[in-house]
């Protein structure tokens, strides 16, 4: 199952297809007792989508045998211990994709040209990803962070380790990660190598990042200036070579110190703009000036959603039942706010208590 999203991902998530590109969006739960339905939950999904291929008459029998042949590779594929809050499956003619996400989506089944990927976006920028690179004087490690775990990543060149003639194992043995294992010019230049991996992988997949090791690698590496000018370091050897749960424990409290500071900045950022008259809260008015690619900074609380019914000239509160009923508009104002170039930031619930979860800065 997918979970990364990267610029590149998404422009090719976005890619028209041939009629019909199935989505099947179901929320999904991480535990007990709600994880015991989700496989019923995804399989009515899956079955939805078959009816309303069976039911398209735009869909040959050749096209639909095509993709429900995919439909069933994507529901193969899903591991139930995996799951997070929401999941994605997108099949379309020769293609398949299952995505799990870190926040919740509306039950769905899209046929289009295009997959829906809204969703996925919201997500992606709820979990404020990060890297975190852990070096040591023969292996580096980059992980994958997001909103309560790393995961090893495995591309870019990703782990990098030092080949078995760059050194003599047995003095290695001796000096371990101490002090000295860093004057060695080919430890150096293996640091430097690890930079510039990394700064490859920014250029496609930016994010913060996060930097462990001994102090004399944070050392070097900051002697380097490359792409771990300006990362967060944290003195703390033996993470190279450690488990996930051992590298999201030891960052944790610098990734929800980095989210205090950010929400703090955000509503620092609203209280100047409302001076300003510059300011906008509310689902409806948020919608407007996002259409109207008016918003700058768009804020909104992590688990707010709200369920709207579109009026013509403005946004009203509706039942989920109601088939008129848009129960991700806070997902499509999202995407359509960084569509138009804006930041957008989730912020810990309440905090924009007074704007009803959700706020913005306008650009006009």
């Amino acid at each position: 199952m997918e979970h990364d999203l990267s610029p590149a991902t998404l422009a090719e998530l976005r890619r028209p297809r041939p009629y019909p590109a199935v989505s099947v969006l179901t929320p999904t739960h991480r535990r007990e007792p709600g994880s015991a339905q989700d496989p019923v939950r995804l399989r009515n999904a899956v079955a939805e989508a078959r009816r309303r291929l069976e039911a398209d008459p735009a869909v040959t029998r050749e096209r639909r045998a095509e993709v429900e042949e995919q439909l069933d590779r994507a529901l193969a594929e899903i591991d139930p211990a995996e799951t997070e809050d929401g999941l994605a499956i997108f099949a379309a003619p020769g293609e398949h994709q299952v995505w799990t996400l870190a926040r919740s989506v509306p039950e769905r089944v899209v046929l289009s040209d295009t997959f829906l990927t809204r969703n996925l976006v919201a997500a992606h920028s709820a979990e404020r990803p990060f890297w975190v690179l852990s070096v040591s004087a023969d292996r580096a490690t980059l992980w994958n962070g997001g909103t309560d775990r790393v995961t090893e990543e495995r591309s870019g060149g990703f782990p990098l380790t030092r080949p078995p003639e760059d050194f003599d194992p047995e003095r290695q043995e001796r000096i371990g990660d101490s002090p000295s294992a860093f004057r060695d010019e080919r430890t150096r230049q293996f640091l430097r190598d690890a930079d510039a991996a990394l700064g490859r992988l920014l250029r496609d997949r930016p994010r913060p990042v996060y930097v462990t090791g001994p102090e004399a690698a944070l050392s070097l590496l900051d002697d380097a200036g490359g792409a771990v000018r300006g990362a967060v370091h944290l003195p703390h050897g033996g993470l190279a070579n450690g488990t996930p749960e051992a590298v999201w424990q030891a960052v944790r409290p610098l990734v929800a110190a980095e989210a205090r500071r950010a929400a703090d900045a955000v509503t620092g950022e609203l209280e100047a703009a409302r001076g300003r008259r510059e300011y906008a809260a509310g689902v409806d008015e948020l919608w407007r000036s996002a259409l109207a690619g008016r918003v700058r900074l768009l804020a909104v609380e992590e688990n707010y959603r709200a369920t709207v019914v579109d009026a013509g000239d403005h946004l009203e509160p509706a039942d989920p039942r109601d088939l008129d009923a848009r129960e991700d508009i806070v997902d499509e104002i999202v995407e359509q706010c960084l569509e138009t170039g804006a930041e957008v930031r989730f912020v810990p619930d309440g905090t924009l208590r007074d704007a009803d979860g959700i706020a913005g800065v306008l650009r006009y």
